[in-house]
Order: C-alpha cells, then structure tokens, then sequence
C-alpha cells in the first residue's frame, strides 16, 4: 500500500510557485494533453468553462455531460476538442447510459474533474428520496467514477479531482441522518456536508487507486462572484452569512473582506487545473488543494479557527473531520448502498 493522507499526513504545501492570483493560463502553460481524453461536469458554464478552456488549450479532448445538451452546445461554441453528451447527476438510468456509452468507446479516461454541483437550494429530494445537495455534489459523483473505473485504469496514469469547497467546514457528513428524514433542513448545513463528502471520496479514491496509478484530489476553487451558484440566497440568509446586519443594512467590514478574496472565473478555475494536469502532484495525492497549492492542516487550532467561520468568503485549510479515516470508508461503503453501486477497485 502507498501512503495515504489520513489525518493529514501528506497535508503540507510543497512551494507549488502559484498563488491565489494565478490563472488557468498560469499554469497549464507547459502541458501538453495531446490524444488525452477528459470528462468534466458542469464544463459548459462557470468555473467549469474555464476548466474546458484551459484542457482544450493543451490539446486535451474534453467531454462535457450536461443536462441540457443544446444550451451546452451554445455556450461551448467556439472551443475545439469538445463533445457534449446528456446526463443528469440526480438520475442513476442517466449515469448508466452516459458511462455505458463512454466504454463503449473503448477510450482511456485520463482526466475525471467532478465539478457540477448546487449550493445552499431549497429543500429537494431525487426521485430516490435523497436530499438534492447531497444527491448531486457526492452520490452522483460517486457513481459517476465508479462506472467509468475500468476506462481510468486503462488510462494509465490518471486523475479524478473532485471540486469541494471551504464550505465544507460547515459540517463533517452526518451519517446518522444524511438526507435529513428526521432533523431540520438547513441548506447551509446540507452542503457542508455534501463538500465534506468531496473530500472524504477523495481521500478513499487516492488509497484504493493509487496501485493503478490513479490519484485523486478535492479542492477549494476560491471565492468567485461571476457564477450563479448563490442565486438561492434570501436576504435572511445574507444576514446569516454576515454580509448583512439584522436589520438588513450592508456589513461593510465583511464586504470589504470579500472583496480582498475574491477571484476571477479563470483565477477560481486555476487549482482544478493544477490538480489534473501538474507534475508537481505525480508522487501524492489525496490531499485539499486551494489556490494552486496543497492547503494548510492545523488540526490543534482547528476549534478556535472554526468559532469565527460563518461568511461566504471561508477560511482557509482543511477540516480534521474531512480528512479522517474511519469517516472516509464509512462514507465509501454508505455511498455503495445508497447509489446501489458495487464500487470494485
């Protein structure tokens, strides 16, 4: 067996020479994806789009499954190397049909970049009963690159990075009632725990797939205000957040902090790049990266830091509970039974 980032035991930057300010352009530059074959969800707007671009660039053939494959089409007008097929996360005939197409191909898959998601919705539930945030942003995921394991292997050498976020400092996966059958919906808590499932799935991957040389990663892209992931957000919600005053009058002093975060699409796209194309990662892997660099773990502190966490721009590093063991393959073994997927590495 490799090593594993249990506990964090491979949670230390390594001086990638990026930063928070650096950009898709930053650092793809150098890497040639000639004949590499790439999935990413949600590639057809956002932070997503910029992935594309950027994989596109190198010389990579991207496929982008979306749910509505005309409005992918249009938005992804104008990029080479780019095949866009249906799917949709929330329905399991849907993954079937999409990866049984995929292997029939007979391609390798050298890059699965896990990026579609929904943040902070309403309360939701799949044709299965299963809470939406969670639904999308883990099981769907989890089914996803189970299907497509056998294309991964044949690759030789491949990546599965899953797009999570500082959010998941909210909350470790409640597994004693995932899809809240019986506590009270909280759309911030539900997709806390659905980022804190990014990086647990992550974590297990890397573990179980390394022998075939397959390495995963999760991420935090970074604050970027030019998606529409926010878009179900109420006022009370922003006073929630502490972008507002209870009485609704704007936080300057939170607003202002933002600000000093906040990233470009092509800034927020960076490390999901850096995460699926970098030589700098070929010999580790399980680990949260954020603004193009392995994140900072500090367990000791973690409690304190935490007490002071509760705005949309987030703090940095990674949570104790995201990178524990026991969680990770109880989250493996729940996510096989709730998805009804034999997983076999």
């Amino acid at each position: 067996m490799g090593q594993t980032n249990y506990e964090g035991a491979l949670q230390k930057p390594i001086g990638s020479g990026f930063n928070a300010t650096s950009t898709t352009t930053d650092v793809i530059k150098g890497n040639d994806l000639t004949d590499k074959t790439a999935i990413v969800t949600g590639g057809d707007g956002g932070l997503g789009l910029e992935v594309t671009k950027a994989l596109t660039s190198a010389g990579a053939t991207v496929i982008v499954p979306a749910r509505d494959v005309e409005k992918s089409i249009e938005n992804l007008k104008g990029i080479g190397n780019v095949e866009v097929e249906k799917l949709n996360l929330t329905e399991p005939d849907s993954i079937e049909a999409f990866t049984d197409k995929f292997l029939d191909s007979g391609r390798p898959l050298h890059i699965l970049i896990n990026n579609a998601g929904i943040m902070w919705t309403p309360l939701h539930r799949d044709e299965r009963g299963y809470e939406s945030q969670f639904a999308t942003n883990h099981l769907g995921h989890f089914q996803l690159t189970a299907k497509l394991w056998d294309a991964l292997k044949k690759a030789n050498g491949a990546r599965v990075i899953n797009v999570s976020s500082s959010s998941h400092h909210y909350s470790p996966v409640l597994f004693e009632d995932i899809n809240f059958n019986t506590r009270e919906y909280d759309k911030f808590t539900a997709y806390g725990q659905s980022k804190t499932a990014n990086v647990l799935f992550s974590l297990e991957l890397d573990k179980r797939g390394q022998k075939f040389g397959i390495r995963s990663y999760s991420l935090h892209p970074g604050l970027s205000l030019e998606t529409n992931l926010g878009r179900h957000l109420t006022s009370e919600d922003y006073i929630t957040l502490g972008v507002l005053h209870p009485d609704g009058t704007p936080n300057v002093e939170a607003q202002e902090a933002m600000s000093k975060i906040q990233k470009t699409k092509e800034q927020g796209a960076a490390t999901a790049v850096w995460a699926a194309t970098s030589p700098q990662l070929q010999n580790i892997g399980g680990v949260y990266l954020e603004d193009v660099e392995i994140a900072q773990y500090d367990e000791a502190n973690y409690d304190s830091i935490a007490k002071a966490y509760r705005n949309p721009g987030g703090f940095g590093g990674v949570a104790p509970y995201a990178l524990d063991q026991v969680s990770a393959e109880k989250l493996w073994t729940i996510s096989e039974e709730l998805t009804q997927t034999k997983f076999d590495i």
